[in-house]
C-alpha cells in the first residue's frame, strides 16, 4: 500500500516485479478466505446473522462473569477489541492483573502527543507558497495514520476511532486555510474526551471549527423576514438524527418502541429541527488570537493556526432571539446565545434514546454488530448511570462495553452471528502495530487509501459523507443476511474491486512496506532518498521462519486471538513450505516467508471476521 505518489500501474508492476513468490503461494488461498467471508461462509461465519443467546448471570461483585482471562488467546482477544494489537507483554499484563484493572489503567494513563502538536514538530505551520500546507489536507493524514501506528494510548485512539465513526467530519469535506489543522484539532479533541463525559464531548463537538464548517454551523445566520432567509437546519438536525437520538424512539436495550397500531414512533418532527436550528446561529470561527502572515509568492494573507483549535465563538448580533421549542423543552425569545446552546445540549444529553442510541453502536465498533438487547440495555444503563449517580460517564460506557459477559464469554466464539468484520483501517494499523512498524526518517507519510481498487478502500477521518464509511443498519443485499434483514455495517465496504484492492496493497505493504517520497522532508517532492521509509520489523516473526508450524500459530494468537482452525493452519503452513527456507537462507527469502505467512493469515476469513 503506497502513499498517493504511486500509480495504480506502477503498484502492479512493482508487485509483480519484487514479488513473485508471494504472489504465488498466496493468491489461491487469499482470494478463496476473502470469498468465504464476505459469503457468510466458512470457519470465522458471517459477521452476524442472529443476536446472541443467553448470557450468564453475572457472578463477580463487579457484575461480571468473566473477570480474568484464562489463557493467552482470552487475553488477546479483549487486547483486540479494546485497542489495535497485542503484544506478548500485554498479554501478559492483562493476564496478570485482570480486565477490569487493566482497562482502568489504561483509561487514567496521560494522552500521548497531540497530532496538532506532531504537525509543528514536522513543520507543517510553515507559510510558504512553495508548499502551501494551509491549501493542502495530506499532512491531516500523515497526523492521523502517525498517531494510530505510533501513540502510547492505544486504547484512547481505538475509543477516539469509534468516535470518529459516530460524530462525523471528514477530511474531505473540508476547504479552508489549514484544513490539516483543524482536523488534527478535531481528532485530539475526541482524543481528550474518549474516557470524559459525553456531555461535554458533544459541546465540543458542537462548537468544533471543523465541524463548524462541515455542517455549516459557522457563519450561520439568524433568520431575515425581509429577504425570506431561515437559519441552516443541517447540524440542527444531524446532531439528533446522527449524534444522540436517532430517527425513532427507543426502549433502554435499543429495540424501537411502537404506538398500538405497531408503527415506529418518530424522534423528531421538522418543527422540532426548524427551532432547534436557531440555537445554532451566530457562531464562527474565533479569530482574535490571529496573527497574519502576507505570503511573499501570492500575496495572500495567511491566518495563523489558532483558530483550527478553539472553540466558535458567538457573535450575538447573528444569533437569533426567536423563542425555539423543541423534544418538548423551549428557549423563551431574547434568551442569550451561550444559555439558549446549553439548552439545546442539556436536553438532547438528557434524551432516554441517548444511551442505546450511543452504546448500541459502540459495541457495534468494538464487539459485535448485532448485540442482544439485553446487552445493549446493560451499556445503556452504565450511560444513565456510572453507579455514582452520573449520567454520560464514557469510561463507564466503554468498561460496559469490553467487559460485558457477551464480550468476554465464550458463547460468542461458536455462534455464527456474534462478531464483526474487520475494518480496513483497523487491519492496517494492526499489521503496524503487531510487527513493530517504523518510519525512518520519521515521515509518516501515509497519505489517503480510501480508493478501492489498489489501497484500503477506507482511510481514517476521510468518511465519504456525514453518514460515516458504513451505516449501524446496513444489511449487505442479496446475501444469506438479507433475508433476515440482519445488519453488518462494514460489508458496505466490500465489493468486488475492494476485495481485490485489499489483497493486492496488503501484498505489498506487508513485503516491503510503504514507499514514500522525500521521507527526509515534511512535503511531497521527490528526492534522491525516496523509497520504502515506513517498513515492519517482524523481529519475533524472523526467529521463527524455518518452522512454519511455530510462526502460523504466533500470528493466530497476536491476529486472531487463537481463532484459526488447525484445518486453516495447516493449509498455510503447507503453502509455506512449497518454497524451501532455512537457517542459510537469504534474508530476502526468510522475509518472502513471513510476509507470505502474514498475508495468508490476514486474508482468510477467521481473521477478516473478529470474534
Amino acid at each position: 500500500m503506497h502513499g498517493p505518489e504511486l500509480s495504480d500501474t506502477e503498484l502492479v508492476e512493482e508487485t509483480q516485479n519484487s514479488h513473485a513468490l508471494l504472489a504465488k503461494v498466496s493468491a489461491a488461498v487469499a482470494a478463496s478466505a476473502l470469498v468465504t467471508a464476505c459469503g457468510g461462509g466458512g470457519g470465522g461465519g458471517p459477521a452476524a446473522a442472529t443476536g446472541p443467546g443467553t448470557t450468564p448471570t453475572p457472578t463477580t461483585p463487579g457484575g461480571f462473569s468473566y473477570p480474568n482471562a484464562t489463557s493467552d488467546e482470552e487475553a488477546a482477544r479483549f487486547l483486540l477489541q479494546a485497542q489495535f494489537s497485542a503484544s506478548d507483554a500485554e498479554v501478559a499484563a492483562v493476564r496478570s492483573k485482570g480486565y477490569a484493572t487493566w482497562l482502568a489503567e489504561q483509561m487514567a494513563a496521560p494522552a500521548s502527543m497531540p497530532g496538532f502538536d506532531w504537525l509543528n514538530l514536522r513543520g507543517y505551520g510553515v507559510v510558504n507558497g512553495a508548499t502551501n500546507y494551509y491549501d493542502n489536507s495530506y499532512p491531516g493524514d500523515y497526523m492521523v495514520w502517525n498517531q494510530l501506528m505510533t501513540s502510547s494510548d492505544a486504547v484512547r485512539k481505538r475509543i477516539a476511532l469509534a468516535l470518529s465513526e459516530f460524530f462525523v467530519v471528514s477530511l474531505t469535506g473540508l476547504d479552508f486555510s489549514w484544513r490539516s489543522y483543524a482536523i488534527a484539532a478535531w481528532w485530539d479533541m475526541l482524543s481528550t474526551n474518549a474516557f470524559g463525559n459525553f456531555r461535554n464531548l458533544l459541546q465540543d463537538v458542537t462548537l468544533n471549527p471543523a465541524m463548524g464548517y462541515y455542517l455549516n454551523t459557522k457563519g450561520n445566520l439568524k433568520e431575515n423576514v425581509a429577504t425570506g432567509r431561515a437559519p441552516d437546519e443541517n447540524y440542527g438536525r444531524e446532531v439528533m438524527q446522527l449524534f444522540t437520538l436517532g430517527l425513532y424512539l427507543l426502549n433502554t436495550d435499543g429495540t424501537e418502541k411502537r404506538d398500538g397500531n405497531g408503527n415506529k414512533l418518530e424522534t423528531y418532527t421538522q418543527s422540532d429541527i426548524t427551532n432547534i436550528a436557531r440555537v445554532f446561529t451566530g457562531w464562527d470561527f474565533d479569530q482574535t488570537q490571529n496573527v497574519t502572515t502576507v505570503e511573499p509568492i501570492s500575496g495572500r494573507t495567511i491566518p495563523n493556526t489558532v483558530f483550527t483549535r478553539i472553540p466558535m465563538r458567538l457573535n450575538a448580533a447573528n444569533h437569533s432571539t426567536l423563542a425555539a421549542t423543541f423534544l418538548g423543552a423551549t428557549v423563551p425569545a431574547g434568551t442569550d446565545g451561550v444559555a439558549a446552546l446549553n439548552t439545546a445540549l442539556d436536553t438532547l444529553f438528557n434524551h432516554p434514546n441517548v444511551g442505546p442510541f450511543f452504546g448500541k453502536q459502540m459495541i457495534q465498533r468494538l464487539v459485535t454488530s448485532n448485540p442482544s438487547p439485553a446487552y445493549v440495555a446493560r451499556v445503556a444503563s452504565a450511560f444513565n448511570n456510572n453507579g455514582a449517580g452520573v449520567r454520560g460517564d464514557l469510561k463507564a460506557v466503554f468498561s460496559a462495553v469490553l467487559l460485558d459477559d457477551e464480550a468476554r464469554g465464550p458463547a460468542g466464539l461458536s455462534q455464527t452471528g456474534f462478531g464483526k468484520l474487520r475494518e480496513p483501517i483497523v487491519r492496517l494499523v494492526q499489521w503496524g502495530r503487531t510487527f513493530g512498524i517504523n518510519s525512518a526518517r520519521g515521515s509518516w507519510k501515509i497519505g489517503d487509501l480510501s480508493d478501492p481498487a489498489s489501497r484500503l478502500g477506507q482511510s481514517p477521518l476521510r468518511s465519504p459523507s456525514v453518514f460515516n464509511f458504513f451505516r449501524p443498519g446496513y444489511v449487505p443485499p442479496s446475501t444469506a443476511l438479507s433475508a433476515t434483514q440482519t445488519p453488518a455495517p462494514e460489508f458496505q465496504l466490500v465489493n468486488e474491486s475492494s476485495v481485490g484492492g485489499y489483497l493486492n496493497a496488503m501484498q505489498t505493504t506487508i513485503r516491503s512496506g510503504i514507499f514514500v517520497n522525500a521521507p527526509d522532508l515534511p512535503q511531497s517532492t521527490s528526492n534522491a532518498t525516496n523509497g520504502y521509509d515506513i517498513t515492519a520489523a517482524y523481529t519475533a516473526e524472523l526467529a521463527l521462519v524455518t518452522d512454519p508450524t511455530a510462526l502460523v500459530k504466533r500470528l493466530n494468537l497476536l491476529l486472531c486471538a487463537g481463532q484459526m482452525s488447525a484445518a486453516n493452519q495447516t493449509l498455510i503452513v503447507t503453502a509455506l513450505n512449497a518454497t524451501a527456507v532455512t537457517a542459510g537462507s537469504t534474508d530476502n527469502a526468510k522475509r518472502d516467508r513471513v510476509a507470505a505467512a502474514v498475508l495468508l493469515v490476514m486474508a482468510s476469513s477467521e481473521y477478516l471476521i473478529q470474534k
